[in-house]
């Protein structure tokens, strides 16, 4: 039996990351290969892919011996890219699955360079670049993952509906999103509590278009909720996601 280990939502600008973890035995592989599991990103995008793998995650669980599965929220991603860490955040929520599922030969994880370092702490952890295409186990995963993100951020974009209509593009940095940020930040001066604030000013730019730049380069006004701070890099007082008060010096914003 071997332990699969993939995530979902690395990249986006709205919703958490998602990590998962399969567990297979070797007879089960070939079924999850003739029932068409491979990586989630071939399915492509689109109401199509997501009920593609939405047909297959429940067939995936069938066969597996044990899946888990854990949810980063935003907070702890921000909190994690400002200190430089959320490859470490990552390896820790994996360590944490592989020690919820049951014993096996081999866990094998997606991305070497991320998940590498977590073989000092499980010796029999082989990670690899590309692993969904080399390993059933790792799509496997890979489509628990996805399937539980597409679900998340379908909350996320239900919530908004009625207000901003259909939230498109999966919350990727793409036109969809950076419409409803630039929507959102119009009505309520303060990006919404899904959306993450870890992102470098050049991102931030091209996420949310002309008008909106860092703090190095717009000094806040007082009360100016649109004066946000990627990174924070400068340490400077950050809008709180209520917009009625800021963090302390250096903090990252919070809501108590």
């Amino acid at each position: 039996m071997v332990l699969g280990i993939d995530e979902a939502g690395r990249g986006p600008v709205l919703g958490p990351l998602v990590l998962a973890a399969v567990a297979v035995r070797g007879r089960k592989a070939g079924a999850l290969r003739r029932l068409g599991v491979r990586d989630s990103k071939l399915f492509g995008t689109g109401a199509a892919a997501r009920a593609a793998r939405a047909a297959l995650e429940p067939r995936i669980r069938a066969l597996a011996e044990a899946v888990a599965v854990a949810v980063v929220d935003v907070d702890d991603i921000d909190r994690a890219v400002r200190g430089g860490a959320l490859n470490r955040l990552e390896r820790e929520r994996a360590h944490v699955l592989i020690r919820r599922c049951p014993a096996v030969r081999r866990v094998l994880c997606d991305g070497a360079r991320l998940f590498g370092p977590l073989a000092a702490a499980v010796p029999h952890l082989h990670a690899v670049d590309h692993g969904e295409t080399a390993h059933v186990a790792i799509a496997a995963a890979s489509i628990i993952a996805k399937v539980r993100r597409d679900e998340l951020f379908a909350c996320i974009a239900a919530r908004y509906r009625r207000e901003f209509g259909v939230l498109r593009g999966g919350g990727y940095c793409n036109a969809p999103t950076r419409a409803f940020l630039r929507a959102y930040v119009a009505r309520y001066r303060r990006l919404p509590p899904e959306a993450r604030r870890s992102w470098p000013h050049d991102e931030a730019r091209a996420q949310l278009g002309p008008g909106f730049e860092p703090l190095s380069t717009l000094p806040p006004a007082p009360g100016d909720e649109l004066a946000f701070c990627y990174g924070n890099p400068e340490r400077v007082p950050l809008p709180c996601r209520d917009g009625t008060r800021r963090a302390k010096f250096g903090g990252f914003p919070r809501d108590r």
